[in-house]
Parts: structure tokens; sequence; C-alpha cells
């Protein structure tokens, strides 16, 4: 058997949301009594109107268009921009990795600031570049210049996120400008913006390096159908288009994206209790003694808990069947994450957070 590349062999998994099942039998108690905030999933789920689109659409035997021209043109409407500009993807993630291999080889790097989502650096390394991590400032926003004193001759992309996850901040519009200035592939990943409402869409017509992307996992709960977007410079896009793999999307997550959007007006009143919710939990964690919840635009809360306790507090609350997101080392060793959950949800994380930083 032939050598397998260093590269990948020396690459950490990612770790990503574990099923209810294995939740409820590491707690110790049934899968519906598991209160499951690791994932920024959407506590609603999808549209109603999506399970009888799936149940009565009967093409399910034909292979989807791979050139996505019916799937481009809902999508224009949804981002306001030219069908050329879009592709669609097997979620965001997707369109992360294409984008990779389009522009990074063994020995190049991208630019980061941490913390960010996790999957810009492991996607990196499929591609046997470098993550160069900048620290962002002691209140998580980016650190421009220490962004721009990190560029290299090999360096190929920024990634940005906005709102930032784990954080839940945005990216100022003028940060977002000065990182396109260095002529860099500069990435904004928009996977929570129905819940904040600011975007860069209106950049890309200044910047053909700027991409944006978008996801319908959060807002209009489809994270298991996988389906994301992202808009470009029009030659960048067809060039994604004829790399892709040529059946990416399939039938069943289109005609739930349809269905969707078609009801746009439903999910975006899901998002405002989602909003809401996160409002409601914010002054409910703020009352809760030795924890500081971090401001958040996003379907989440991060929480400072009290120094060194990180992972005896998270394992308290996995002990009583609520699973949120924790680090276990860095700089986010002494923070959990929440995503926002309906109402019942958010008062049972409140009081075990009580009980377990007294």
């Amino acid at each position: 058997m032939p050598s397998m590349l260093p590269h990948i062999q020396a690459l950490e998994t990612y770790e990503g949301v574990d099923p209810m099942e294995v939740m409820a039998e590491r707690a110790g108690i049934s899968p519906d009594k598991i209160i499951r905030l690791n994932g920024n999933e959407n506590p609603y789920g999808p549209s109603p109107k999506v399970a009888s689109a799936l149940g009565e659409y009967e093409n399910y035997n034909y292979y989807p268009d791979p050139g996505q021209r019916n799937l481009r043109r809902i999508l224009s409407g949804y981002l306001k921009v030219a069908p050329e500009l879009i592709v669609a993807g097997n979620g965001s993630d997707e369109l992360i990795d294409l984008l990779l291999r389009m522009y990074v080889g063994v020995g190049d790097n991208v630019i980061i600031p941490t913390p960010t989502f996790g999957m810009y650096s492991f996607s990196a390394g499929i591609c046997g570049g470098e993550a160069i991590a900048v620290e962002r400032d002691d209140k998580f926003e980016i650190d421009l210049e220490a962004m721009k004193a990190a560029i290299t001759p090999k360096s190929k992309i920024i990634f940005l996120t906005s709102p930032n996850n784990p954080t839940g901040n945005i990216v100022p519009e003028v940060q977002t400008r000065a990182l396109l200035d260095t002529g860099l592939l500069v990435v904004m990943d928009e996977a929570y913006y129905e819940f904040c409402g600011d975007t860069a869409i209106p950049l890309l017509a200044e910047y053909e390096n700027l991409v944006v992307l978008r996801t319908f996992s959060k807002w209009a709960g489809l994270a298991g159908l996988r389906i994301g977007v992202g808009a470009m410079d029009p030659s960048l896009a067809a060039t994604m288009m004829a790399m892709k793999p040529p059946y990416n999307v399939n039938l069943a997550a289109e005609v739930a994206l349809t269905t969707s959007l078609e009801d746009t007006p439903g999910l975006l009143e899901r998002v405002t209790q989602i909003v809401s919710e996160r409002d409601r939990m914010m002054e409910k964690l703020k009352q809760v003694p030795n924890l500081t919840p971090w401001p958040s635009r996003a379907n989440f809360i991060l929480c400072e808990v009290p120094d060194g306790r990180g992972q005896q507090i998270f394992d308290g609350l996995c002990s009583r069947g609520i699973f949120l997101r924790y680090w276990s080392s860095g700089r986010l060793k002494n923070f959990i994450r929440t995503s926002i959950g309906l109402p019942h949800e958010t008062d049972a994380v409140v009081e075990a957070f009580t009980e377990l930083c007294a």
C-alpha cells in the first residue's frame, strides 16, 4: 500500500455534534429529556411546509441539475445578486472546502482571527496548508494591524465570520474593507446573518476578491439537509461550478430550500422569537453569580465561567442532560457556549449554571 500524505496523517479530527442517542447514553437519561444546545441549531425546526413538499415531490429518482439553474435563480432573490454570482453547496462547509482547494496548496497559508469557527483551519490542513491564527483583543474584536502583519507571500485567504462563532460579535465594515484592500481573497461567513441583519453583500459590487457565505442550517432549520450558498465574483463562481461535484446539492435539499424561501415570513417570525429568547436568556445569565455572558448578535451566547472550572462545570451540565459547547484548552478554557433553545431549555440552563458556578 502506498504511503499516505503526511499532512493528512497529521490532521486532528474536527469534532461535530454527537447525536441525541449518544448524549442520552452519556447522561444516563432518555433522549427526550436531553437539552441539546451545542450545535447552534434551530429549536423550532424547518418550516412546516417543508415536510409536505418533501413528501409530495416525485422525482427523487432523477439526478439534480448540475448547473443549479433553478436553484441559483431562486437564491438570486434571497441574496439580491445575479444568479451567475451564486454557487450552492452541500452546506457552507463544502464551499469552504472548494475555496481552499482552489487557492491553497501545500505550504500556503490562510489568516484567521481566533477564536472562530474551526472548519477553516481543519479544511486548510486537508489541503496541506497552514492556518495562521491571529488572536482577537480582550473584547474578542479583530486586531486589524496584527491581521495585516501576519500576511506572508504564501498567504491566500482571510476568513472572517460575522457574527463570529463562538463570540457573537460582528465584523465592522471598515475592517472588512481594510482586509479586502490587502488583495487577498476575503471569505465572509454569514452563517448567522438572519439573527443580526448585517451583511457584506453590497461590497461584492466593489471587490472581486470578496466571497460571502450563507447557510440554511440556522435560520431555516435545515441543518440535517446540508444546504449552503456562496456569492462571489462571476469568474470565481464559474470556476467553482466547473470543479464542484456535479450533483453536490441533493434534490431533497433543493426542495426544502425552495419551500423555505416561499415561507420566509414564517421563518423570520421564528428568527424573531429566537432573538427575543436570546435577549431574555442574556438578562437571566447576567444574574448568575460568577458567570459572565458576552453580548451576542447570533443565536448563541458565550459564557465566561470561574477560572479553572470550565471542565468541571461542563461535566456538571452533561450529568444533568444539558449539552453545551466547551473548549478545554487555549483562550476558551474558561468559556462555555450555549445555543438559544426553547424557553424551558433557557430556564434549565440558567438554573444549572446557578448551581454549578456557585
